[in-house]
């Protein structure tokens, strides 16, 4: 059973989204609230593991409650579920930690769907947010520091960053899991991170890859 905590403030949405979570019978909500304002001791009680968190909230929003969650509760996964897609909203989520960003057009299936990925190491994105994120790739001004990454970590990193698993990663390069491991952790030495959500956040700041 995954335990969902849900921030959202308008009313008919927050219950509409506490409803679905129960329906999967996978999936229990362990809470659902208008705003971030008392976050942390909503987090030390309920123990969510997975966070869907809106951004444009009143009083404490999405962006200052991801970034309470991320300093004190790492091991919470936090998915934004907003219908911002500009840049800022996007980069910025991701550089707070971040582990996942869906529209809320996104069908109900796919909330689920995106709540069991994150749940087990994935980044899930609405298609056209991993399309923005790949586009941040494509700027006009030249990358100064690759870090010393190889072409295949690079290939790698950038996949970490378009949220595919480790699984999904081996697949589309056909080499193992263990080998998958193995270069996310040079990744990490040569990036000087300690996490992929480190890692994505460097990658996408500094225009790596």
């Amino acid at each position: 059973m995954i335990n969902v905590a849900v921030f959202e403030d308008k009313t008919d949405l927050r219950l509409a989204l506490s409803a679905l979570l129960e329906s999967t019978g996978e999936i229990h909500c362990c809470g659902a609230w208008e705003n971030c304002d008392n976050i942390l001791s909503l987090m030390q009680t309920h123990n969510p593991d997975v966070v869907l968190m809106d951004i444009d909230m009143p009083g404490t929003n999405g962006l200052q409650g991801l970034e309470i969650i991320q300093k004190k509760f790492a091991e919470i996964d936090v998915i934004m579920l907003t219908v911002f897609e500009d840049d800022e909203n996007v980069f910025n989520s991701l550089c707070l930690g971040a582990h996942g960003y869906l529209l809320k057009r996104t069908p109900p299936e796919k909330i689920i769907d995106a709540i069991k990925e994150v749940h087990a190491g994935g980044s899930p994105m609405t298609a056209s947010i991993a399309r923005k994120v790949l586009q941040s790739f494509n700027v006009q001004n030249k990358k100064t520091n690759d870090y010393g990454l190889t072409q295949r970590e690079k290939d790698i990193l950038n996949s970490l960053v378009l949220g595919n698993s480790y699984k999904m990663i081996g697949a589309a390069l056909n080499i193992s899991i263990d080998t998958v491991r193995s270069h996310i952790r040079k990744i990490y030495e040569k990036l000087h991170v300690h996490s992929m959500n480190e890692a994505v956040a460097l990658a996408l700041k500094n225009k790596i890859v």
